[in-house]
């Protein structure tokens, strides 16, 4: 095998998407053959170098993994926590996964729904990149009935920390009566993944969410999947991922 940049090797080991992957290395966290990577673009042969991340040695899977978890609320859409709370990775490991997979994006801790997990860096690096605007469908239940008014700002983008968000699709699916008055159902496409969007989006236009559910990535849903349950994409699934653009 030819030698690759260390980065690819990394994203591609299912170690790290590449962004992490050149902050591992930058971090001087990364060695070759017991000296330390801390340049970019340093290259080397997974089949032949010795390939280190924090003293643990990395190794080429000889397949990629691609999970699709329906994630229930109070889990951490993370490897790791150091506050110790429970994460997206215990559910995995409970149900016997040693696979080294990682989170391609985020649901905050509160949220719930659909999550995809997997080795492969260069299809989470594609994914997360703003460029190829994968969308996401979220189901949404807020507090009292957005008026038209209310639904456009959020079709058209509000404020937030000081950046508009990107235009959406919102549609008002439902409206009933809850424990505290009215509630309604949104169903809300993103292009963007910013930290907690949808509840500041909500929240800025007077209708704080109350529960926030992720029903489809791109192409892949899945309505059978029950909170807490994964299971691995199908090989159409993952072609459909790879090809996918917008």
């Amino acid at each position: 095998m030819p030698p690759s940049r260390l980065q690819k090797i990394l994203s591609r080991a299912g170690v790290s998407s590449r962004r992490a992957a050149e902050r591992l290395i930058v971090e001087g966290r990364v060695s070759i053959n017991g000296r330390t990577a801390s340049e970019l673009g340093t290259k080397a042969d997974p089949e032949v170098d010795d390939i280190r991340v924090d003293g643990r040695r990395i190794r080429t899977p000889e397949r990629q993994r691609y999970i699709l978890l329906n994630k229930p609320g109070g889990y951490i859409t993370s490897r790791s926590d150091p506050q110790h709370r429970r994460t997206v990775i215990d559910l995995l490991r409970a149900a016997g996964v040693r696979d080294y997979v990682y989170p391609v994006g985020r649901l905050d801790y509160d949220s719930e729904g659909l999550l995809l997990l997997t080795s492969d860096g260069d299809l989470a690096a594609r994914l997360t990149h703003p460029r190829h605007a994968v969308p996401r469908e979220y189901e949404v239940q807020v507090k009292g009935v957005p008026d038209r008014h209310a639904l456009n700002r959020l079709e058209r983008g509000v404020m937030i920390e000081g950046r508009k968000t990107a235009p959406a699709r919102v549609r008002l699916r439902k409206v009933f009566e809850g424990p505290r008055g009215e509630q309604a159902v949104l169903s809300v496409i993103l292009h963007e993944g910013r930290k907690r969007q949808l509840r500041n989006m909500c929240g800025a236009i007077g209708h704080p969410v109350v529960r926030l559910r992720r029903v489809r990535i791109g192409p892949i849903a899945d309505a059978r999947l029950k909170p807490g349950e994964f299971r691995d994409l199908t090989p159409r699934e993952v072609a459909l991922l790879k090809k996918f653009d917008g």
